[in-house]
């Protein structure tokens, strides 16, 4: 379908919400009308989940498979069922609260978000995008909306620790990472338990292609470009590829007070070459890469000992999975040579990958003419930070929302969207979600 038959099929998606003889781009949401939210219970919402993890910085450490997270899932069900929601939790720990509509012979439009956040980490990453999409259902049936399609809101598991509950949806989970550790101490397979999920049945979680109709998240920015630039709403173009590793540099233990500094096999000091030479080989290519090196922990750790071995990782990301595997094999290949060095080497372990992902474009228009509807300025943009959409969109059509996050700071205690912003966005989603069910 062209850009000029879908504003014609947009225009008369809002036909049963527009003033009679208006048009399109005239449109204004009023209250009381279909597009219309309660940014007052938004928020509020959003001011109660930021109680759990509450951390003194003032920001959340609401890490997967926690305490806080578990408790704040529980609100968000808790709000699910007061929006009019059947809430379930699916066997990977997502939770999905489902709206019934006029054909239930249809496929549904899915949108939300998580409430999981990284240690420390701010009050908006993933929550925005969650407690809005519980206050669009709500709105929709206070307002006696109904849609063709059944609505599905969904808080997915663990997203910051690698995307691992909409992944488990999307067939992209694999048995090996099950094992792997999340921030609280628990294995993913534990982890999801915690949640009521249950591991052993996770292949029932997934979803074949054209299982929906279509998915939608809004998000943060993460970023500083909308704030920069004085713009409403950011249209994303497509999600980067994410790729992690464990890389292990052994060399030899010894004490650092009778080992001569020409005969040690320190295994920091070539992790610390590392770093450097991951930098290094990242920025020698034209483009919007990034690689970094998050973690480090030298063993036996002791003040009065070479470090024998040290775990650190490697993340590589870019909209071209092919540029990532080149840049894995320039920085795997000059690994031996620096190891050879000073007697260490270094052993890489692939922990997850997501793929790069494409936004639809007919999602990406629905999204646009929503937002010049309701009069917002905006800008299509690539997304550098990872999403569930990415993993969503292998199996039907995805599309993504920013608003600015002002200093465009993220995963931080002070994270901040501005209460008018998160509404615009609730409402550009709610329109989206209205155009996806009537396409």
């Amino acid at each position: 379908m062209d850009r000029r038959h879908f504003t014609g099929t947009v225009a008369a998606a809002f036909a049963g919400v527009l003033l009679p003889g208006a048009s399109l781009t005239a449109w204004r949401p009023r209250q009381g009308r279909s597009f219309a939210i309660n940014p007052d219970r938004l928020n509020a919402h959003l001011k109660a989940l930021s109680t759990f993890g509450a951390n003194p910085q003032g920001g959340v450490s609401r890490v997967a498979f926690s305490d806080a997270d578990r408790a704040g899932r529980a609100y968000v069900m808790d709000k699910m069922r007061t929006a009019g929601l059947d809430v379930r939790v699916d066997f990977a720990g997502n939770i999905f609260g489902r709206r019934a509509g006029t054909d239930s012979s249809l496929q549904p439009v899915v949108f939300g978000s998580h409430i999981d956040s990284v240690p420390e980490g701010g009050n908006y990453d993933g929550t925005v995008g969650s407690l809005a999409a519980i206050e669009v259902a709500q709105s929709l049936g206070e307002q006696g909306v109904r849609t063709r399609r059944p609505l599905e809101v969904v808080v997915w598991c663990n997203e910051e620790g690698g995307l691992y509950g909409s992944r488990a949806v999307s067939g992209q989970l694999t048995s090996a990472e099950m094992g792997n550790r999340a921030w609280s101490g628990k294995t993913i397979e534990e982890g999801m338990t915690f949640l009521g999920g249950s591991p052993s049945r996770i292949a029932e979680a997934r979803r074949q292609p054209k299982d929906i109709a279509t998915y939608l998240e809004l998000h943060i920015e993460q970023g500083g470009i909308l704030e920069r630039e004085g713009l409403n709403i950011g249209i994303v173009e497509g999600i980067v590829g994410i790729r992690q590793w464990e890389v292990t540099v052994s060399g030899m233990q010894n004490h650092a007070g009778t080992t001569p500094m020409d005969q040690r096999s320190d295994a920091l000091l070539s992790a610390a070459r590392f770093v450097e030479m991951v930098n290094r080989l990242v920025r020698a290519e034209p483009g919007r890469q990034v690689g970094t090196v998050g973690r480090i922990q030298a063993f036996p750790g002791a003040p009065n000992v070479v470090p024998g071995r040290v775990v650190c990782s490697l993340e590589l990301r870019d909209l071209d999975g092919a540029k990532i595997q080149r840049m894995f094999d320039a920085i795997s290949g000059e690994a031996p040579r620096i190891g050879a060095m000073n007697g260490t080497t270094f052993v890489f372990r692939a922990l997850h990958e997501n793929v790069p992902a494409p936004s639809d474009p007919v999602v990406r228009a629905m999204i646009s003419d929503t937002a010049k509807a309701l009069g917002y300025s905006t800008r299509t943009m690539p997304s550098g930070a990872g999403h569930d959409a990415q993993a969503m969109a292998q199996i039907g059509p995805m599309g993504m929302i920013f608003i600015p996050s002002i200093g465009g700071i993220s995963h931080s205690p002070r994270e901040f969207s501005t209460a008018d912003d998160i509404a615009r966005g609730a409402r550009v989603l709610m329109g989206a979600v209205l155009l996806a069910d009537k396409h």
